[in-house]
């Protein structure tokens, strides 16, 4: 784990982090999204909103959600192996929640694998609560989902 000081900062995701990004898809996930997905996602769909994490130039991590009318759905969270356990985590999660309540989202969802023991003490600190499981949801595994509700009031 490399440790951070305060110079870290949170944009939007824009094409050119594509590589970046795909490779910390591929560090991070067992089935990553492929390059024309994630492209598609940025320029054809307009409930999309992407942010990264950026330390001299370098991509440290990314989120993504959906906005749809008054609800958020997280789409992925990553942070590169190297920087896992340093709140790039936390900076990703406090943008997307700033982001939803600067659209007035009343609610944010996401599914985590029940054994991402990390991703789940995440959420949980972000005060999300599980309202539900998708059985057998992860395809590589027949991993349940864990659905996960954070509501702003």
């Amino acid at each position: 784990m490399i440790k951070l000081n305060n110079s870290v900062e949170i944009s939007c995701l824009t094409i050119k982090d594509i590589d970046e990004i795909l490779n910390i898809s591929r560090l991070s996930f067992k089935t990553p999204w492929s390059r024309e997905s994630l492209i598609k996602e940025l320029t054809d769909n307009s409930f999309a909103r992407y942010v990264v994490a950026k330390k001299d130039g370098l991509i440290l991590g990314y989120g993504g959600l959906w906005i749809i009318v008054d609800e958020a759905h997280v789409t992925n969270i990553a942070v590169h192996p190297e920087y896992r356990g340093t709140g790039i985590g936390n900076m990703l999660m406090d943008a997307m929640i700033d982001i939803c309540k600067l659209e007035l989202v009343i609610g944010i969802t996401l599914e985590v694998r029940a054994s991402n023991i990390a991703a789940k003490n995440l959420y949980k600190k972000f005060g999300f609560i599980q309202e539900g499981m998708r059985k057998g949801y992860y395809e590589d595994n027949n991993e349940d989902a864990l659905i996960l509700w954070k509501y702003f009031t």
